[in-house]
């Protein structure tokens, strides 16, 4: 059986998490209760699925910004397609769903790959333009009449407890089934391999014969395929489909990868990593809720974040610690 490998990130965002678990306990008496701790879950489940995604595009070195709005979409193609099938269900659902996120994923990557552009300046143009599209087609207006397997609020865990009722929904058995073929995407394929050989030196996985356009169209569209099964999700979730309410999530979502050791650059993240990053983020959030700390103070933690982990990627960090450390090896020559 393999054994579980913890990294240097993963253990410093255990201790953080453990931390801070303690000390809003201590600030707060409802953080520590079982109801809050699933309805943690719980709400972090839609943001850990496009995580998920999320990190294959980062280790294959590339960025997406346009998931959430792909995901705003998916969720109006989904409910205006599922009559078609009679109402459909859930399997026509997922299947609907992550064929359509997949679809959105893979626009992405032909205009990165065919035409050579950055993949941020790519999915911030498709960010506003799925966008658009969307706020144009659906006129801004939300969707409640939706099927009833859709809206009926599915447990898959509940018990009753002093502080009251705990329960973990759907939304954190479909997170955990994708949280677990990413992982086994890139830690068990000989393609999860390329993947990060082509984010850690693309020059270098071109030259040993890796299909760098499939790695391109594997990794934005499988970020697809997560964004897709996240809107669905996080629409049952709200119990309804609202054209703008995953708008500005990303942000969240990157800066939570990102913190679970994902390199900008490309060519390294865990899938442990992502989980425990979106945790600890969520519990920030969720910590500042309670002390009734303004949210403006969650958006600075964040761009906070972004911009560190910006500036340790950069060349220029690298030139820099490179000239503190010359001349300390020349002394200890």
């Amino acid at each position: 059986m393999p054994r579980l490998r913890i990294g240097g990130t993963e253990r410093w965002l255990i201790l953080v998490i453990v931390a801070m678990g303690v000390a809003l306990g201590l600030l707060t008496p409802t953080f520590l209760t079982l109801p809050n701790l699933f309805d943690l879950l719980n709400a972090s489940a839609v943001n850990i699925i496009f995580g998920a995604g999320l990190l294959v595009v980062l280790i294959a070195g590339g960025i997406d910004i346009s998931f959430t709005v792909a995901a705003s979409v998916v969720q109006y193609l989904t409910a205006i397609t599922v009559p078609l099938f009679g109402g459909g269900d859930w399997a026509v659902g997922l299947l609907l769903a992550g064929a359509f996120g997949t679809l959105l994923g893979c626009v992405n990557a032909f205009f990165i790959y065919q035409f050579r552009i950055v993949s941020i300046v790519v999915t911030i143009a498709t960010y506003n333009l799925f966008f658009g599209l969307l706020m144009f087609w659906s006129g801004g207006v939300s969707i409640y009449d939706l099927p009833d397997w859709w809206t009926t609020r599915v447990v898959i865990f509940g018990t009753e407890t002093a502080s009251g009722h705990a329960e973990l929904s759907l939304t954190v058995l479909v997170m955990a089934l994708c949280v677990s073929a990413t992982w086994l995407l890139l830690r068990r394929t000989s393609t999860g391999r390329q993947l990060y050989a082509l984010g850690d030196n693309p020059e270098g996985a071109r030259r040993v014969g890796i299909n760098i356009g499939a790695m391109h169209y594997l990794a934005f569209g499988w970020l697809g395929l997560m964004a897709g099964i996240g809107g669905l999700m996080q629409a049952h979730y709200a119990q309804e489909v609202v054209p703008n309410a995953l708008y500005g999530r990303e942000l969240d979502v990157l800066a939570a990868v990102v913190l679970g050791g994902a390199r900008l650059g490309g060519g390294r993240g865990t899938i442990l990593g992502v989980f425990l990053g979106i945790i600890l983020v969520a519990m920030t959030q969720n910590g500042l809720n309670l002390l009734g700390i303004s949210p403006y103070a969650f958006k600075m933690i964040i761009g906070a974040i972004i911009l560190v982990a910006i500036t340790l990627s950069s060349e220029g960090v690298g030139r820099l610690i490179g000239s503190w450390r010359r001349p300390a090896e020349r002394r200890a020559a």
